[in-house]
């Protein structure tokens, strides 16, 4: 009984007892449950993770947008904070410089007029001539007065009398000196105390020459020529005066070969002379005076590539062949059409100061003449001017009257002159005008 129990244990382990379908479905059926369960759970975890993840992705962008707008701000307020400081420092640059420059402005204006209210020149005390007109006001008394060099500034001088109440200044003939204080000349203005008359006049006609000009002191004055022509060769002198009048005597300075280098530069005028005035004042109102008419005229002659020592020699040349403005005109481009080709000038003026003689005529043989001055035989303009010629005569050279001419002569006896453009022409007039063959 057992042996036939344990068969059909047996048999039904090893022969697979019928199993009912629905037993079986229903066991596979839990397993399959569960795995379906385990697999459905993975995936929710899945998915949760997914959210978080799309959650915490949109959370960073929107604080990366947050962050970029607060550094979009931060950033452009650092940029204005950084322009702020840069006009900031502009500023400050623009009002230092403007601080300094003012600075510099005021004192030199406080220096310029505490300087103008102090003598010109403490230590020179020699007297000069002054004259001032009747009917000056306070502000031309003061141009005058630094016109003539005894001030510094004649604005000063009117404001100064001014603020001090300063009037009754007389008209009249006056010695002042660089030296001297405003107060000094103020009071010496109101009193007329210096108001002389001039112990001499002394005239220097147009076109007279330095040896001539001396001649017209020592006849006016107590001075000597021979003094007077030792100081046209004193070459400190002359340096005195180039430095006091550079732009008038620098071409002066540079000439070789010259007799007297102020040759020219002695204006031809009337001067007043008082006893006591020495003869350097008296050649340095003379050479002033020269300076005062040529300084009008430098610009025009830089505009014709001129020199001051070119166009008083011209002149001078000018002075003396013509005495009418036309003839000096037309005389005065006949010589520039001539240094245009190179051919020599020929004056006579040139030959008679070679020669050191005043005389009607020159011979052939006075233009073969051994000297630089020589214009018959050296070319150009020679060493320097032959005489002190008149304003009309400088006009001339710088304002010619254009022509083609080239040879000019002059009647002796009515100084009419007459202009050639050969030779043949310029002979037929010699011999009309001066040799009189044809009369």
């Amino acid at each position: 009984m057992k042996s036939l129990e344990k068969n059909k244990s047996n048999e039904s382990v090893s022969t697979g007892k019928k199993i009912n379908p629905d037993t079986i479905h229903s066991q596979n059926g839990s397993v399959g449950s569960r795995r379906e369960k385990g697999k459905f759970d993975h995936q929710t975890d899945r998915n949760k993770s997914q959210k978080k993840q799309r959650t915490k992705s949109t959370n960073n962008a929107k604080k990366a947008e947050i962050n970029e707008k607060v550094s979009g701000k931060d950033f452009r307020k650092i940029q204005r904070s950084k322009e702020d400081k840069i006009v900031n420092r502009i500023v400050l640059i623009v009002v230092i410089v403007v601080i300094f420059v003012g600075g510099i402005l005021g004192f030199s204006a406080y220096r310029y007029v505490t300087t103008s209210l102090q003598p010109l020149d403490p230590e020179k005390t020699e007297k000069v001539a002054v004259e001032i007109p009747s009917g000056s006001s306070n502000k031309m008394i003061g141009e005058i007065l630094e016109k003539d060099k005894i001030i510094k500034s004649g604005m000063i001088f009117n404001y100064y009398t001014k603020f001090n109440n300063l009037t009754g200044f007389q008209a009249g003939n006056y010695q002042f000196s660089p030296s001297m204080t405003l107060d000094e000349i103020s009071a010496q203005l109101q009193q007329g105390e210096g108001s002389v008359t001039s112990d001499a006049k002394v005239t220097i006609p147009e076109g007279y020459d330095i040896d001539q000009i001396g001649d017209a002191l020592a006849k006016a004055t107590s001075i000597s020529k021979d003094d007077f022509l030792a100081l046209m060769k004193d070459d400190t002198f002359f340096n005195k005066m180039h430095e006091a009048y550079p732009e008038l005597l620098d071409s002066a300075a540079k000439a070789e070969g010259i007799r007297y280098k102020l040759e020219g530069y002695l204006f031809p005028a009337t001067y007043d002379y008082y006893k006591g005035n020495t003869l350097e004042e008296v050649v340095t109102q003379m050479i002033d005076k020269t300076n005062t008419v040529m300084s009008k005229y430098y610009d025009q002659i830089a505009e014709k590539e001129m020199t001051v020592q070119e166009v008083l020699t011209l002149a001078s040349l000018v002075e003396k062949e013509g005495s009418k403005e036309d003839d000096r005109k037309n005389i005065a481009q006949v010589f520039f059409n001539r240094l245009a080709v190179d051919m020599p000038l020929q004056s006579d003026i040139s030959i008679l100061y070679a020669l050191g003689e005043h005389k009607e005529l020159v011979t052939y043989e006075d233009t073969q003449v051994d000297s630089p001055y020589n214009l018959y035989v050296n070319t150009g303009y020679g060493p320097g001017p032959f005489n002190n010629p008149s304003e009309q005569s400088i006009k001339a050279v710088l304002e010619p009257t254009p022509n083609n001419y080239y040879y000019f002569v002059a009647d002796i006896n009515t100084q009419e002159v007459y202009f050639a453009e050969t030779y043949d022409e310029h002979m037929r007039l010699v011999e009309k005008y001066v040799n009189n063959t044809s009369n």
